[in-house]
């Protein structure tokens, strides 16, 4: 599996107005239902939100990888935003962060959310890869890096 083949372009935010961890989480989700990638916007919020409460998805080095499982979904989705400003997520590393990456799936399909999960965060011990999406300014721009690094 490929993030590539899971993130479509539209769900990529550059830059994203919340200012707060929730205030993102829901920002990625709405754009996920705009762009018919979810069935119920909303209970793929409080999934997410509900998995947030049980220990943060700020994983360090500037990442959140929120998450959760759904029947809002009926494949593996995935959404990306870099806030205009960096956003506490109360991040293991205790810095605030400027990459979120939503992951949702179905209840049922456990193997490929761990297998993206995985995937981000060795994609993120890259510090080469860590410059190019710090340096994305667009969509094209981050969709781009992620091709290019995750072959």
């Amino acid at each position: 599996m490929k993030l590539s083949e899971i993130l479509d372009r539209s769900c990529i935010k550059i830059p994203m107005q919340a200012k707060d961890k929730n205030a993102a989480i829901a920002e990625l989700v709405d754009l996920l239902a705009a762009t018919n990638r979810v069935k119920d916007g909303q209970a793929l919020l409080k999934a997410v939100l509900a998995r947030e409460e049980t220990r943060s998805t700020g994983i360090g080095r500037g990442l959140a990888v929120p998450h959760g499982k759904s029947p809002a979904c009926d494949r593996l989705v995935m959404a990306i935003g870099k806030p205009a400003q960096p956003i506490d997520f109360a991040s293991i590393d205790g810095q605030p962060v400027d990459v979120i990456v939503l992951l949702a799936s179905p209840t049922d399909q456990t193997g490929p959310h761990i297998q993206a999960l995985a995937r981000i965060s060795r994609l993120m011990l890259m510090e080469p890869f860590r410059r190019a999406v710090s340096a994305a300014r667009t969509p094209d721009e981050l969709a781009s890096v992620i091709a290019e690094y995750d072959p």
